[in-house]
This record gives C-alpha cells, sequence and structure tokens, in this order.
C-alpha cells in the first residue's frame, strides 16, 4: 500500500492549521486565564488563601504555556504523573524520530497540527492539576452552560416534536419511521455546528428550531450515506432474537445543544427498536473547549429534568431512567483524549477497540472524530473514506460531522474543487456536513 500522504500542520503558512495555532488557541487559552481571575473571590471562599495561590499558580502556568506557543518554543514532556502521561511521552518522542536533525525539536508550528493542538489541550488540564485544591476546576464549563441555555427554544422544539414522535411510533409504516430517522440523524449532524473550540470559545448556540430548516440544508450535505444506515439498523432490527442485543455506539463531540441532539437520537432509536442499548463515549477531561465530560452529561440531563416545560422534563426524567436501567451506558477511555490517530487504537488501546467491536454501529460525531479516522493527513478529495482509516475498522461506522479542517475524503471527481470555486472556506466553515459511511452494504 502506498506511503498516507503527509500530516496537516501550521508549518504551512496561511493554512487553517496555521491560523488556528497563530490566533485561536492562544485566543482559547486567554479566556481559560480570564475565566480563572473572575472565580478567585470563589476559590478564595471556598478554599481561603489556598485557593487564592491555586488559582495564581494555575494563571502562572497557562501564561508561560501561552508564550511557549506565540514564540513556537520546542514541545516539552509533561511532569505531572498521571495515568496517560506516559504514552504521552512515548508520543512526543516518537514525533521526535520522525524529523531530521536539521528540522530540531517537534515545536508548536513545526508538528502534525492534531499532535500539538490536542497537546495544548493536555498541556492546559496539566496547568490545572498541578493548583490543588482547584484542580477539579473545569475552565470551559460556564461556555457549555451557556451554550446550552441560550439553546432554549430550539431544545424545547426538538423534546416537543420527540414526545409527539414516540406517542405514535407504533403506528407509523416503515417508510414514516426512515423519514423520521433521517429527520433526527440530520438535526444530530447540524447539532455539530455548536462548537465552542471553533469561535474560540465565544457563544456558538443554536438559537432557531433546526427543524424548520432541514429542507433548505440538504444541498450542503457533500456525501449522503444516510440510507445504508438505515438499511443496517434495519436488518439489526428483523434479525434480532428475542434476548438478543443490538449496541449503537455514539462517540460524542461537543455538548449544549450538539449533545441534546444526540441523545434525542438516541431516544428514537430504542423508541423505535433499532437498537437495544445505547452506548455514549465522552472524554475523561475537559477537551476542545466543548466536548463532552460525564459531568456535562449528568448536568445536561438533570436540566432537562427540572426545566418547567413538560416535554424537556419527560425527556430528562426518561434519559435518566435510561441510564439507570443500563440501556444508556456513558464511557470513557484516555484514548480519546490522546493525540493519535484511531487506526492506532488497536495497539494503543485494545480493550477499547474490543469494546467497541460489540456495536451492530458506530456513530463518530463532529470535526476531531474526523480528523483521529483520517489521521489528519494531506488526502486528495476523492479518496476513498475506507482507504483513509487505515485499516481502521472495529465495526460499521459512520462520520457525522460539520466540516472544521482542511481534510475531507470519498468525494466525487471535481466536487472538491467546484466547492472551492464556490465557496473558498467550505472546508472550515461548519456549512458543510457529510454522512459518510464505512461498512459492509
Amino acid at each position: 500500500m502506498a506511503e498516507p500522504p503527509p500530516f496537516l500542520s501550521a508549518k504551512d503558512v496561511g493554512s487553517f492549521a496555521y491560523l488556528t495555532i497563530k490566533d485561536r488557541t492562544p485566543q482559547i487559552l486567554t479566556r481559560a486565564i480570564d475565566t480563572l481571575h473572575r472565580h478567585k473571590s470563589e476559590f478564595f471562599e471556598k478554599h481561603g488563601e489556598e485557593g487564592v495561590e491555586a488559582e495564581k499558580k494555575a494563571i502562572s502556568l497557562l501564561s508561560k504555556l501561552r508564550n511557549e506557543l506565540q514564540t513556537d518554543k520546542p514541545i516539552v514532556p509533561l511532569v505531572e504523573d498521571c495515568a496517560d502521561t506516559d504514552l504521552w511521552n512515548q508520543h512526543l518522542e516518537y514525533q521526535r524520530g520522525l524529523l531530521n536533525e536539521s528540522d530540531g525539536q517537534p515545536s508548536w508550528f513545526r508538528s502534525p497540527w492534531l499532535f500539538v493542538e490536542c497537546y495544548m489541550y493536555r498541556r492546559l488540564h496539566e496547568a490545572i492539576i498541578q493548583s490543588p485544591p482547584i484542580n477539579g476546576f473545569d475552565v470551559f464549563k460556564e461556555s457549555k452552560d451557556q451554550n446550552f441555555f441560550e439553546s432554549q427554544e430550539s431544545v424545547m422544539a426538538l423534546c416537543t416534536h420527540l414526545q409527539e414522535l414516540i406517542r405514535t411510533i407504533e403506528d407509523l409504516d416503515e417508510n414514516q419511521l426512515k423519514n423520521e430517522f433521517f429527520k433526527l440523524l440530520q438535526i444530530s449532524l447540524w447539532g455539530n455546528k455548536c462548537d465552542l473550540s471553533l469561535s474560540g470559545g465565544g457563544s456558538s448556540s443554536q438559537k432557531t428550531n433546526i427543524m424548520n430548516s432541514l429542507e433548505d440544508l440538504k444541498q450542503f450535505i457533500l456525501v449522503n450515506d444516510m440510507e445504508h444506515l438505515w438499511s443496517l439498523l434495519s436488518k439489526c432490527k428483523k434479525a434480532r432474537e428475542n434476548m438478543s442485543v443490538d449496541r449503537v455506539y455514539i462517540v460524542l463531540d461537543n455538548s449544549g445543544f450538539e449533545l441534546v441532539t444526540d441523545l434525542v437520537l438516541a431516544d428514537f432509536l430504542l423508541s423505535s427498536k433499532l437498537a437495544t442499548e445505547i452506548h455514549f463515549h465522552g472524554k475523561m477531561i475537559p477537551w476542545f473547549v466543548s466536548d463532552t465530560t460525564i459531568h456535562d452529561l449528568n448536568w445536561v440531563i438533570k436540566q432537562m429534568k427540572f426545566c418547567n416545560h413538560k416535554w424537556m422534563s419527560k425527556c430528562g426524567a426518561n434519559w435518566e431512567n435510561y441510564i439507570k436501567v443500563g440501556r444508556w451506558v456513558y464511557h470513557d477511555h484516555i484514548f480519546w483524549t490522546l493525540p493519535h490517530e484511531y487506526s492506532a487504537m488497536p495497539l494503543v488501546a485494545p480493550d477499547l477497540y474490543a469494546e467497541l467491536q460489540k456495536a451492530c454501529l458506530i456513530l463518530f460525531k463532529g470535526d476531531l472524530n474526523y480528523r483521529k479516522l483520517t489521521g489528519d493527513r494531506k488526502w486528495d478529495f476523492t479518496v476513498p473514506f475506507h482507504q483513509a482509516l487505515c485499516g481502521f475498522h472495529p465495526a460499521p461506522l459512520c462520520s457525522i460531522r460539520t466540516l472544521k479542517a482542511e481534510i475531507q475524503v470519498g468525494l466525487q471527481p471535481g466536487q472538491g474543487e467546484q466547492l472551492t470555486a464556490l465557496d473558498p472556506h467550505w472546508l472550515t466553515s461548519g456549512k458543510y456536513g457529510v454522512f459518510q459511511f464505512d461498512g459492509p452494504l
């Protein structure tokens, strides 16, 4: 097999990777510093002078990190002894091994973008855990919560639609069920636009009822493999024995509105019997500003349950119950916050790979998952998705993603060039989306 193409990197001046490292990541670190500073009195109330000293220490470490990034200093090993520290430092050695002697050390602007961007969030986490007693503080929590509250009207509309649908679901014929499935898939796709790392941590909520826009948005779906998903899940449903389990795994992306769209889809999959269990995979630590952790999932469900909107509250109560009885299961694993592409999973995290092999379908939400699925490389637009996965195939899988990085495979000949002529920023604006499937047809 031919060598895969080179990685996307900030050394390509003017590229989206370059602009991310040059502008967006320092902006995100500045916001994190501001957030810590604004919580100074809260830290003092909770922990006294020790809390204030911890806040100063965390700010000092983050300011140092920002300076290293902006001046393109060499990447340094992690120092805090955590479960993933050795894996990170081994990966740094591996990056060193890829460089020629004339290249010097791996640094922010000369290393693979995926590696340094993940490293930035891991160093941010290290700064917090090195600063007890505020070492459990999530600098992104306020932004995630704000995204949820600002999207309330859309959430209400979505919950109302879901509850009305569930009430009549037994009466739907196969075609009606399929149409509803496609509708909720598209809502989950466009929910992925609400990405706080793309906006540098600024507001990116869903303020309009997305259901009213689905027809207009269809033209922006560049690869549409929804039929394959329906065909696969329908087959699983028809072949199911009384006691057998069909699991759909959803590898989550953003909290807030996008998470609600994913939970609505998950509820529909159970209610329609297209699946018997849903397994969610989220992050163990705050990540890429708005990525979902177990705290975010529990917080969103609690907000829904105690909301005074009838159908939102009903959704929250139902979802809490799904977790209680084990029909929804949440997993996290250190691999999701490592810088490795997913083709390395069988070697680096064989336990996680074995877990994913139990799925009848895995849905990978969002841009970072797409970058890791395809290795974040400079693939030609027409390279088949299967080829770009470089052997990663634990089970049939689908990427559900709005485009926010200069990488896209599996397009028709000329499609990428046409899009570039029409809209020079089509790869990074979040305006376009894909349902890209890999599995038996």
